[in-house]
């Protein structure tokens, strides 16, 4: 049953200040340079500089209790009139959210995908097709081919279903002997390996259009009939089967680990351009000692409009006046704003500065060392309960962040890992324990590497308690194939 009734709650809800500084805080250097930008650009009230005296904006009360210590006659004679407030109010009554639509929240995240311009890879196959000798047909079936490549340039779809997909879509009749002579088409185009179905064919077309030689041969040989135990790295097979030696398989070898596997990548990475990493905060060992610094782009200058403020004064001696009300309102709004941005702004440094420091204390061997194995366990709530903030404020912070060291620069979130406890009762980064387990491998035999038993009992005689099902999850972290396929000849 339904009933009306009047209830007390209490509840704790963000204002839009407090949401927009949460924003402001997960920020990196650059991004935050652009939006202090944007702000100066907003708000006519908000100046960048070093402010030219201590006092603060008056405010509202202040500025009528000043006008009226003055004499109407005089108020009459310094009038001014040099100030427009068309510029501020339209002229039309119809406010300025009938004219425009949002369909998002006001606290939704603006995320505009930019437009890609130049020539795509699908484009450059199409310019090089109309130069092929070929019918007007196969050129046709060739076209639609290459609007079926993906990303990497390969053909994953089956003929047969492409031809279904001609039949109905463009009422095109054809069958799959006629799309296997416009696929050789697509084959012959650059970047070679192009159009092929799997990653088998791509290698092979890549080394049918090398010359003809010793490895070129073998290579063939290796990937057209023992592709399987290539992939497997049973060498010994493919020496027995090819009546080779050693040699000459890593000839082959060599040959095949330096074709393209994603033909459709080679244009648009040599177009990705390069991106530079700012840091935001610099930690430098001098002489046994840490000194913490925030780059200076996350720390501008910012004051509120002395011309503003002035302004203010001057519309609250003609407080009767309509249009003076709706002045003082306005310039209120945005001395009001500009004067929130700073302290937002200083908070957020304030807000950074404590919680790096936290961090540097914490991780204090490694910023003087450099070395991975100084890294102590660490996780968002050691550092929440160090500065008394809540763990998703030092998420904001850590996401994005880089530092500079001694050592390079760092992403902020490498300092943060889970513990481990060794055979003495201590807690270690399971960074450490990774350091350990990289070195090892890269130290290993590659004839004969080191499994993943072997890797667990080199662990466990340095003191490390952990399992082998851990290692392998270590190992996969660290992107570190099995023993079997990091053997070499």
């Amino acid at each position: 049953m339904l009933k009306q009734g009047l209830y007390q709650k209490l509840s704790q809800k963000l204002s839009p200040q407090q949401i927009q500084l949460m924003k402001m805080l997960q920020l990196p250097t650059v991004e935050m340079e652009e939006r202090i930008r944007q702000e100066l650009e907003e708000n006519p009230a908000l100046e960048s500089g070093e402010d030219e005296t201590d006092e603060e904006a008056p405010s509202e009360e202040q500025a009528i209790a000043e006008s009226t210590e003055l004499d109407t006659e005089q108020n009459e004679e310094n009038e001014r009139d040099d100030f427009d407030l068309s510029e501020y109010f339209p002229d039309d009554d119809t406010p300025d959210y009938k004219l425009s639509v949002r369909n998002t929240g006001p606290d939704e995240e603006d995320r505009e995908i930019p437009l890609a311009g130049g020539t795509t890879f699908q484009d450059n196959l199409r310019q090089q097709l109309g130069l092929r000798d070929c019918d007007e047909r196969t050129a046709l079936l060739a076209e639609h081919l290459i609007g079926n490549l993906d990303e990497d340039g390969y053909l994953r779809r089956d003929l047969h279903a492409i031809v279904n997909d001609l039949a109905f879509t463009q009422n095109l009749m054809a069958n799959v002997a006629e799309l296997d002579k416009a696929l050789a088409e697509v084959h012959a185009l650059d970047p070679a390996g192009t159009g092929a179905r799997d990653l088998r064919e791509c290698l092979l077309l890549q080394v049918h259009r090398m010359p003809h030689s010793l490895e070129q041969r073998i290579a063939e040989e290796i990937l057209g009939k023992h592709f399987d135990a290539f992939a497997k790295k049973h060498y010994e097979k493919i020496i027995e089967r090819l009546e080779i030696d050693e040699d000459a398989l890593k000839g082959a070898i060599e040959l095949i680990t330096r074709l393209n596997p994603k033909p459709g990548n080679t244009q648009r990475e040599n177009a990705t351009p390069s991106q530079e990493i700012i840091p935001d905060f610099h930690v430098l060992a001098i002489d046994g000692q840490l000194e913490l610094t925030l780059n200076g782009r996350n720390a501008p200058e910012l004051r509120v409009s002395r011309a503003y403020r002035d302004m203010m004064q001057e519309y609250a001696r003609n407080k009767k006046d309509k249009a003076a009300k709706e002045a003082i309102m306005f310039i209120k709004q945005k001395l009001d704003g500009a004067k929130w941005f700073i302290d937002a702004i200083k908070q957020r440094q304030h807000t950074l500065m404590v919680t790096m420091e936290a961090i540097m204390e914490h991780q204090r061997e490694f910023f003087l060392t450099g070395d991975e194995t100084k890294l102590k366990p660490m996780i968002l709530k050691d550092i929440a309960e160090k500065v008394g903030m809540d763990i998703s404020t030092i998420s904001r912070v850590a996401n994005s962040k880089y530092v500079q060291t001694n050592y390079g620069t760092i992403l902020l979130k490498f300092f943060f890992s889970e513990s481990l406890t060794n055979q003495e009762g201590e807690e270690v980064s399971t960074r450490e324990v990774k350091k350990i387990l990289k070195d090892a491998i890269e130290a290993e035999d590659k004839h004969k590497p080191l499994t993943d038993d072997e890797l667990t009992a080199l662990l466990i005689s340095k003191g490390y308690n952990i399992a082998r099902r851990t290692v392998a999850k270590y190992r996969e972290q660290l992107s570190l194939p099995v023993a079997r396929l990091r053997k070499e000849l």
